[in-house]
């Protein structure tokens, strides 16, 4: 993803970049949905630098979780527009909206609480060598929010009103 117009980039790539001391860094933390089911690990945060905020979490995905799919379809996952996504050797990473969960700072353990068990794990996954581009994006926001699935749908925009949303906002 190098390009002149590439905006987001891992925190550990922005060395002039630290996280802010009133916030916990989260990475290495474990990432649990409602249930309290292990979702994966948390190996990164994707920084908006225009923005100069989290906007992701980088997860990297718990075997458990891919192995459940494993068995259910052998990699492939849900259709988007009558496309199959396939899961190569290496695609163990997903992208999280840092909005979307809640950071326990006790436990050291972060919620995704508003995005199910089987959301994260029909969802189409990443290799962190290559990372990802705005449809893979486009792609996870619209499976963790089906009902934003549309073409009017911001998740659409190629400008960066794409971040501005209540998911976006950290809590």
């Amino acid at each position: 993803m190098e390009n002149k117009n590439r905006n987001l980039y891992r925190l550990d790539e922005l060395s002039d970049y630290k996280i802010a001391s009133n916030y916990s860094d989260v990475r290495g933390w474990k990432i649990v949905d409602a249930d309290n089911r292990t979702i994966g690990t948390i190996d990164n945060l994707w920084v908006n630098k225009d923005m100069q905020r989290v906007v992701y979490l980088d997860v990297k995905v718990a075997k458990e979780l891919i192995e459940d799919k494993h068995n259910e379809v052998h990699d492939v996952i849900a259709n988007d527009n009558g496309r199959e996504f396939l899961y190569k050797d290496g695609d163990s990473h997903i992208i999280i909206p840092i909005g979307s969960v809640s950071i326990n700072k006790d436990t050291k353990i972060v919620m995704a609480s508003s995005i199910g068990y089987d959301t994260f794990r029909n969802t189409n996954r990443y290799n962190r060598q290559h990372n990802f581009d705005r449809d893979y994006e486009r792609r996870v926001m619209n499976s963790y929010y089906p009902e934003r699935n549309d073409p009017d749908s911001v998740y659409y925009s190629d400008d960066d009103t794409f971040y501005d949303r209540r998911e976006f906002d950290h809590k």
